[in-house]
């Protein structure tokens, strides 16, 4: 295992982690022919030893990440909800374009206990074009004293969209 000594400004760009931004677009219903609703778990804390009242606070990270290498895809929400099943906050606010292989993510920070143990996002998403499945899933993570925990939590299909004949 090799590690490097150079400051992160001379590190080669190829490691750079850079996420792309949304683009809000129009959505014309008529041309929509591919879709998916995604529930996907997310766990703002989890519970240790033996003791309920113990728990290590997550930060969380969800992913969505266009698969197609040739059609954007369009989210039309991202919606966080707590243990409940109620609605904390809604992430998109209008439809917006993702494009081919670009990725974007959402944070709720280790100190946001508002969604629970059983918190979860819903995604949407949309295509004008037959596109192949994007990859939608969350990465918990807690580096606090001198452990660390990370752990990821795949997104389920929960709603095809029909596609009309």
């Amino acid at each position: 295992m090799t590690c490097s000594t150079q400051p992160p400004e001379q590190l080669p760009a190829t490691i750079v982690q850079q996420e792309a931004t949304l683009q809000p677009v129009s959505l014309n219903p008529e041309k929509i022919i591919d879709g998916q609703t995604v529930y996907v778990p997310v766990y703002s804390h989890i519970y240790h030893h033996n003791n309920p009242r113990n728990a290590v606070n997550l930060s969380a990270t969800l992913s969505i990440r266009n698969t197609d290498a040739e059609h954007a895809i369009i989210i039309t929400a991202v919606r966080y909800f707590d243990s409940e099943g109620e609605m904390i906050r809604q992430d998109i606010t209008e439809p917006s374009k993702l494009g081919p292989l670009a990725s974007v993510s959402f944070f709720v920070a280790a100190n946001d206990v508002s969604g629970g143990a059983g918190a979860n996002f819903l995604v949407d998403w949309v295509a004008e074009t037959a596109v192949s499945e994007p990859v939608i899933e969350a990465v918990m993570i807690s580096t606090s004293s001198s452990q660390g925990i990370s752990f990821v939590s795949p997104g389920r299909v929960v709603k095809q969209r029909d596609v009309a004949p």
